[in-house]
């Protein structure tokens, strides 16, 4: 418990801009810690408990907040994600109204009291990705939850975003996220749809130069990647350009690099792996295949 505190201390939150991950347990790095990560979405410090913390590691949190360059000016809260249903601790300082993830002169709204809260850190290496190659392209994001890779694909001059998720609440705040950078949706599209079973729908609107699948692993009655990733790839060839880029994610432990590249082998034969994205360095993985997977393909 003693290198939290200590990650905490050596963290400069006077100068961070970027939302930033201060502590990743979860990566099994240091020994019985992985039950805690610590992010830092100016002024919250996140914390997320996946399972009970010992009983003085809140008041070890109170003795830091007292810290003289942090009190008053940050909140410490607390997210007991091993619960049956998540609850929410504020440990010290007090809650905005509104919280945001920021990326450069991005932001993204947040929902702390979601399992998930609506930005992915350790996704930054397929964010920069895109942010480099969507000017000009017509991008079909896969998947895409609250819309993050919509938002930086637009910023970055796409000539249009087509984003598919079969959550309309992801997708209103993928619109808010939009809304909140003076993005104009214009040349965007929020489609709530199954992807598997909407295939003429997303042809309709290619075809594609930049494919984002960023599926969940294991979606009961929807999808499941060790299932379904494969059939997803087999549709590429309808609906993408000659030249397009992919960007294949991936965040089941169980299913390594290897799967991965498998499910575009034999699809084409001009399809080529450009490329395996490295992880953050904020998050160290002492397996690194079970963390999260990103990898371009070009075509």
């Amino acid at each position: 418990m003693q290198l939290v505190i200590e990650a905490l201390a050596k963290f400069d939150f006077s100068s961070v801009t970027n939302s930033r991950r201060i502590f990743h347990g979860r990566g099994g790095c240091f020994s019985e810690l992985d039950w805690c990560c610590i992010d830092y979405f100016a002024p919250v410090i996140f914390v997320t408990l996946f399972a009970k913390p010992p009983q003085e590691f809140i008041s070890r949190l109170q003795n830091f907040y007292q810290n003289d360059a942090i009190r008053g000016r940050i909140a410490i809260l607390l997210q007991h994600r091993y619960l049956p249903q998540v609850q929410l601790e504020l440990v010290a300082g007090e809650l905005p109204q509104q919280c945001f993830a920021r990326r450069k002169d991005l932001r993204f709204t947040l929902d702390f009291a979601q399992k998930n809260c609506g930005y992915f850190l350790d996704m930054e290496p397929g964010r920069k990705w895109l942010e480099e190659h969507a000017k000009g392209k017509k991008v079909l994001n896969l998947f895409s939850y609250t819309c993050a890779f919509s938002v930086v694909a637009s910023f970055a001059g796409a000539d249009s975003v087509v984003n598919v998720d079969m959550s309309k609440n992801a997708l209103s705040r993928g619109r808010e996220n939009h809304r909140v950078n003076d993005i104009s949706t214009k040349n965007i599209q929020f489609l709530p749809l199954n992807i598997l079973k909407s295939w003429s729908r997303i042809r309709k609107n290619g075809p594609y130069d930049i494919v984002i699948i960023d599926p969940p692993s294991y979606q009961k009655g929807s999808f499941i990647a060790e299932r379904d990733y494969r059939k997803i790839i087999s549709r590429l060839p309808e609906f993408i350009n000659k030249r397009a880029k992919v960007l294949a994610c991936l965040n089941a432990p169980e299913l390594n690099y290897d799967f991965l590249t498998e499910q575009f082998s034999n699809l084409d034969d001009r399809s080529v792996i450009s490329d395996v994205l490295q992880p953050s360095s904020d998050f160290p993985n002492r397996q690194p295949e079970r963390g999260l997977k990103l990898m371009t393909v070009s075509f």
